[in-house]
């Protein structure tokens, strides 16, 4: 590690001094992944230039050239599982359908549950329910009476199953009732809560906001007022909420110039992050443990079979320490976003399961018992938004329903519960739990040679596919009859609570090979394209022929006026 920061610093301070502009812009590039994932501006670009197209019903089938006998086994098993959807979730998608008008958001999970080419036709017949009747233990149930195996973990937010946070509702809400909805003076619950928290998370100071995303950025606000820098780096792949500043690429209409994406698990990104002094902060997202480099997998990107995830504690580990001691010496602030993961890993969170400490750590999720939050704990100097000496000179935040009195009496609710016993005992050989029923079902997918893997990090999966294949995307629906409940992002991420013990696991995984089994019965396994790259430049074939305006009705295509 000294070896390390005193090359990295020789290096810097030759930068500074000799190397012009255009030699440390050609540093920065380099340090950049390069995937479009790295590359903010260009993913913008080449997301522009993709047409919008949709397969014909007969090219949907057909879409990797199978041989018919497949293509005809596909529209018979698809014409079934169809017919079970209509008349099993009935009641439920009548409900999804009858809003989905007026709420925007369905109409965006809708249309990416999966690629965009076969979007259409999905929804039409497949369409997935959006609502839920009633939650038990680790089951949901819908409209229609049909229970589930919850696998959507609320967005990350139901680490200690949905019994767990209902008692921190109630028991938030009975702390509080006295003062009720009172905004401005605080509720004495608060008290615990600071202390708590600064003890969980090593740092002087606490704030509280109502999103992870209203975390992340009073952050990085922070760090930019103390530091007097405007630079913020973020890593490739990582999310860290919707906001401009660390969404620079897709998904953000107005380009961002200070946010540089840099790669993670880098060499080139440490000597990028030692030689520059208009940096303010760097935000880590540990999630990206699981897949450094790529964004959060989702179905809706799931166009052949190269998806990759895999966990290597202690090279991530190895990786934050070395930033870490890049960060400390070059005077940038270190700002941990455990939103998603924190207290996932731990009690004590990423920085006590990786054992590095941040400047700034943000928390949200599970944290709030059950109720929206965000809260950002750091060091004292960071974290005041006022000059001793400048009076005048503030970083003003605030927000109406920071620190409301039934979110922090459900907070309560949750850090109590947070140091009984009885959740101890969930956080012991945790690791060793989860893995070995990772290892469980994958022995299980291989011993009945189903192309069909599971990667995990604790209690955070994902689903892997060991054959290229256009059609991966179809297993959410195969799950989903089984009685799998997926969110919308489908096999891309799988997230367990720890109310799952061996009994309810071992049901999910049954009914988990069972869809597999069901989805290879019907062919979707058995196309033509022999290889990932075969099938990429299928798909580059048919984004030219729309754009040419030629060729799309002799593949099968339809131009956005067709579809």
């Amino acid at each position: 590690m000294s070896a390390l920061l005193a090359t990295l610093s020789a290096t810097a301070a030759a930068a500074v001094i000799a190397l012009p502009k255009a030699a440390q812009r050609l540093h920065l590039s380099r340090a950049k992944h390069p995937s479009l994932t790295g590359h903010a501006r260009m993913a913008r670009r080449i997301a522009g230039l993709i047409p919008h197209y949709a397969y014909s019903e007969r090219a949907f089938f057909r879409s990797d050239d199978p041989d018919e006998t497949v293509a005809l086994r596909r529209e018979n098993g698809f014409t079934q599982l169809s017919e079970l959807y209509r008349t099993r979730f009935a009641r439920t998608r009548a409900e999804t359908e009858a809003v989905r008008d007026g709420l925007s958001d369905l109409q965006f999970t809708g249309l990416y549950r999966v690629p965009f080419q076969y979007a259409g036709h999905v929804r039409a017949h497949l369409g997935a329910g959006a609502f839920a009747a009633a939650s038990e233990g680790v089951t949901l149930t819908d409209l229609d009476g049909n229970v589930f195996y919850d696998l959507a973990g609320s967005y990350g937010v139901n680490l200690f199953g949905v019994d767990f946070y209902r008692a921190c509702l109630e028991e938030g809400a009975a702390k509080v009732a006295a003062l009720g909805p009172v905004l401005g003076p605080l509720h004495p619950v608060v008290s615990g809560n600071v202390a708590r928290l600064k003890a969980l998370s090593g740092l002087d100071e606490v704030s509280f906001h109502m999103s992870g995303t209203e975390a992340v950025m009073q952050a990085v606000r922070l760090a930019r007022y103390h530091t007097g820098r405007r630079r913020i780096v973020r890593f490739c792949g990582a999310y860290h909420g919707w906001w401009g500043e660390v969404q620079p690429g897709i998904g953000n209409p107005v380009p961002t110039r200070d946010t540089l994406t840099l790669a993670d698990m880098s060499e080139r990104t440490l000597r990028v992050l030692a030689s520059r002094r208009d940096v303010a902060c760097v935000l880590i997202n540990p999630l990206q443990a699981m897949h450094p480099n790529a964004g959060a997998p989702s179905d809706s990107a799931l166009v052949d079979s190269a998806r990759k995830a895999s966990f290597d504690r202690a090279a991530y580990t190895k990786w934050l320490k070395e930033l870490r001691a890049v960060c400390t010496q070059n005077g940038i602030v270190m700002i941990l976003d455990e939103v998603f993961l924190g207290f996932r890993l731990a009690p004590g969170g990423a920085q006590d399961y990786f054992g590095v400490r941040a400047d700034m750590v943000t928390y949200g999720k599970t944290l709030g018992g059950g109720l929206p939050v965000g809260v950002l704990c750091g060091r004292a100097d960071l974290m005041r938004r006022f000059r001793d000496d400048r009076p005048v000179d503030i970083c003003f935040a605030r927000g109406t329903f920071n620190a409301h009195p039934y979110v922090m009496g459900a907070m309560s609710a949750f850090l109590d519960r947070l140091e009984t016993p009885e959740v101890a005992a969930l956080y012991r050989d945790l690791d060793a739990t989860w893995d070995a029923r990772a290892q469980r079902l994958n022995a299980l997918l291989a011993e009945a040679d189903l192309p069909v893997r599971v990667a995990n990090l604790s209690t955070v999966w994902t689903v892997l596919y060991t054959r290229p294949s256009r059609y991966n995307w179809m297993l959410q629906f195969y799950l989903r009859a089984e009685g799998l409940a997926l969110s919308w992002v489908g096999t891309g991420r799988l997230i367990f609570s720890l109310a799952y013990d061996d009994a309810a696991f071992e049901a999910v995984a049954t009914r988990f090979v069972a869809a597999a089994h069901a989805m290879r019965a019907d062919g979707w396994w058995e196309g033509g394209a022999p290889t990932d790259k075969a099938i990429r430049r299928t798909i580059l074939r048919e984004v030219a022929a729309i754009r040419l305006g030629t060729l799309g009705t002799r593949l099968g295509l339809k131009a956005p006026d067709q579809a």
